[in-house]
């Protein structure tokens, strides 16, 4: 009980220092203004750093009216569209097949080397000379291809790292603006959680899943030297324990946000209400007015959170969604040449530019569901 009474001394405290009286006596609150008055308080440099990041590095497969400042698309003079911003996601992911189309060439040439020399080793009266060039070439191709598997994998750890502490750039504001509108049982309760729950699922992908998943895909190719030695099994329980791992934390992330969102909603809900009832009957002259002001002052700071979030999340999903085509082409770039070079022949050179490619693939996951 004590406790519920000053959590409605917190949010009518809250309600006063945000309501301007004086104005409320002579003409209406504007909530547009006071929206903006907001806007000017609340520290955005670090968010705003983030998306001319996002404008410098891939601004030119953007439209024109897409490009602008963070604050004109948080105040509305320029609309957010996302058929054009998907144009602009094609056209990049146009631009890295391209770009990577010298890689496929490449991997192409080396192999079908490669397939020649194999077919000639017959040929030769001492097969050590081919199996020497033979072992040379695919050497040759192999560090070609991890070169671009690593480059994969730096995508990968760099997007993760640039969400994580995006979000922990954005967390503030919200949290702000939810004790703002009342909600201080959530603000309280989520700072500490969402925090040490995004720093974990960061410090989780980077050291656990993500080097699972390149260990299990170098046993795979270490697997196609020789018919003697396989560990493709180890290979495959290991990406199993990377992706059941990661499946595990957000299964609890998922419900822990949810079963203190609900519990803390309630609870907010019921001091707010309380708080305005109180103010509003039981102190004289000015209580009614407080409430009415009260009312725009939480009206105009839900907008501003709300605006604020869905500007965060646009951003988050860019973060994702780049290096995430930029992954994808190389994954692409790899299937596509052991799906081209197939009917020339099996062989350990085609095995290994599959294993790549699927694993390459398997890289979108983590930040995908990380975000």
């Amino acid at each position: 009980m004590i406790r519920f009474i000053v959590q409605i001394l917190i949010v009518a405290s809250v309600m006063l220092m945000f309501t301007p009286i004086s104005l409320a006596e002579t003409e209406p609150l504007d909530e547009q203004g006071f929206v903006e008055r907001q806007m000017e308080q609340l520290q955005l440099d670090e968010v705003r750093a983030y998306w001319e990041e996002i404008s410098t590095e891939y601004g030119g497969f953007l439209p024109e009216s897409q490009k602008g400042t963070f604050m004109e698309f948080v105040r509305g003079e320029k609309q957010f569209s996302i058929k054009e911003w998907g144009v602009g996601l094609l056209r990049f992911f146009l631009h890295e097949l391209l770009v990577n189309g010298k890689l496929l060439g490449s991997l192409i040439l080396l192999t079908v080397f490669c397939m020649i020399l194999q077919s000639l080793q017959n040929a030769f009266e001492q097969h050590t000379v081919s199996k020497v060039a033979y072992a040379i070439t695919y050497m040759v191709l192999m560090i070609i291809a991890l070169n671009s598997f690593h480059v994969a994998i730096t995508y990968a750890s760099d997007a993760i790292n640039s969400m994580i502490h995006f979000m922990i750039a954005l967390l503030p504001l919200l949290l702000a603006m939810m004790a703002a509108i009342g909600n201080i049982t959530s603000a309280a309760l989520f700072h500490p959680l969402i925090i040490f729950l995004v720093n974990t699922s960061g410090l989780l992908i980077q050291h656990v899943v993500l080097p699972l998943l390149f260990l299990s895909a170098v046993l795979s190719i270490v697997s196609t030297l020789t018919d003697h030695y396989k560990v493709t099994k180890l290979a495959n329980f290991l990406r199993n324990i990377a992706v059941g791992t990661l499946g595990v934390f957000l299964t609890v992330f998922l419900g822990v946000i949810s079963v203190q969102g609900a519990a803390t909603a309630v609870s907010d809900g019921i001091t707010v209400r309380t708080a305005k009832f109180i103010a509003g009957n039981l102190v004289p002259v000015i209580g009614r007015m407080f409430t009415d002001a009260a009312d725009t002052v939480l009206s105009a700071s839900v907008l501003l959170k709300n605006t604020i979030g869905i500007a965060g999340l646009g951003i988050l999903l860019m973060l994702c969604a780049f290096p995430a085509l930029k992954v994808l082409s190389l994954a692409i770039i790899f299937n596509l040449s052991a799906a081209v070079l197939q009917p020339l022949g099996g062989g350990p050179i085609i095995e290994c530019l599959s294993i790549i490619g699927k694993a390459s693939s398997s890289f979108s996951q983590p930040w995908q569901l990380s975000a």
